[in-house]
């Protein structure tokens, strides 16, 4: 499959090193010289410079004959444009845009990404999608993983098992006849860094993670059978007021009445723009690194800290701070490097 990446930020090298990775031929264009330089240095796929919203340096990467164009530059113009662009001029098959504003996104403009206005066949929206899965951790205390599927009847959920698990070293056969009215199955089981669907003789073990897919009415009923019985955080500190921690309030918001939930933002304007689209969340502004406005935050009686500033480092240490609260905390991460720690 021919793929052409219209941004070489951190989504856009990621993007190509997975597509080159499956034998795929991609081309990526980006403005910075620098990030193409990297870009070739790091995978074996086609590096041009310009702007991705060019028709000629389009052209020149192959766009004529590509299966799918991928635009992820920072400007979601430039990705609208670039994928008008493979729709009016090159006839591209599959067209895929990073929308970030979320403006575009609303509901009463539903039909601006259709064929006959923006013809955009996926819109992606990373900051969205993140603010959805953090909200889906909280939802789900206990997962490390949760995803929905089929209108969110059916949930896949990942779970850690300990020595509180009843099930473990019981058949998996066995699960049936334990529970029969409990709707769950057991698709994969995590052990010593390798994945495997297990068969109906095999069990699990302590230590194992553990991937299962289960009617999303009997989600807590599940948990339980798992060994999981945490109970969804009330006092939620939010760390960076950002797309991500917005989008996540937001929810927070409109979905659980009886949360109590704040946001601590470093840029003033911004704080003032967050507590404006806010009805119940306080919004503090201040250093998430200084120990004064964590107090004031009361990190300490925070059930769960979730850090989701646009710095990798800023999290990690705001994440180091709250643990020495013994506060749970999710912590977002951009850069591939850091996730080791």
């Amino acid at each position: 499959m021919k793929v052409i990446v219209c941004g070489a930020g951190q989504v856009g090298l990621n993007i190509a090193r997975y597509l080159a990775g499956q034998k795929n031929d991609v081309t990526i264009i980006d403005r910075s010289a620098k990030l193409i330089r990297k870009v070739g240095e790091m995978l074996d796929v086609q590096a041009l410079e310009g702007h991705a919203s060019d028709p000629n340096l389009l052209e020149q990467a192959g766009l004529g004959d590509a299966d799918m164009i991928i635009a992820v530059t920072i400007s979601d113009e430039v990705n609208m444009v670039a994928c008008q662009i493979a729709h009016s001029l090159f006839n591209v098959p599959t067209k895929i845009a990073r929308i970030r504003n979320q403006s575009y996104l609303d509901p009463q403009w539903s039909d601006l990404f259709t064929r006959d206005n923006l013809p955009i066949d996926v819109v992606i929206s990373p900051e969205v999608e993140v603010a959805d899965a953090i909200y889906r951790r909280l939802e789900v205390p206990g997962a490390f993983d949760t995803l929905p599927f089929s209108d969110d009847k059916v949930r896949v959920l990942g779970l850690r098992l300990d020595e509180h698990c009843p099930v473990v070293d019981t058949p998996l056969r066995q699960l049936t006849e334990l529970f029969p009215d409990l709707r769950v199955r057991v698709l994969a089981i995590l052990r010593g860094g390798k994945l495997f669907v297990p068969l109906a003789d095999d069990h699990m073990e302590v230590g194992d993670g553990v991937y299962i897919a289960v009617e999303t009415k009997h989600v807590a009923r599940a948990m339980g059978v798992f060994g999981h019985e945490e109970e969804a955080a009330r006092r939620i500190v939010v760390i960076g007021g950002g797309s991500v921690g917005l989008n996540l309030a937001r929810r927070l918001e409109n979905r659980t009445p009886r949360l109590n939930v704040k946001i601590i933002e470093y840029d003033e304007e911004r704080a003032a723009f967050v507590a404006d689209k806010m009805s119940r969340t306080v919004v503090i502004h201040g250093d998430a690194l200084d120990p004064e406005i964590l107090r004031e935050a009361n990190v300490s009686e925070a059930e769960t800290v979730v850090a989701v500033t646009n710095e990798d480092e800023v999290n990690i240490l705001a994440t180091l701070l709250a643990k020495q609260n013994a506060a749970p905390v999710l912590s977002r991460l951009s850069t591939i490097r850091f996730m080791g720690l």
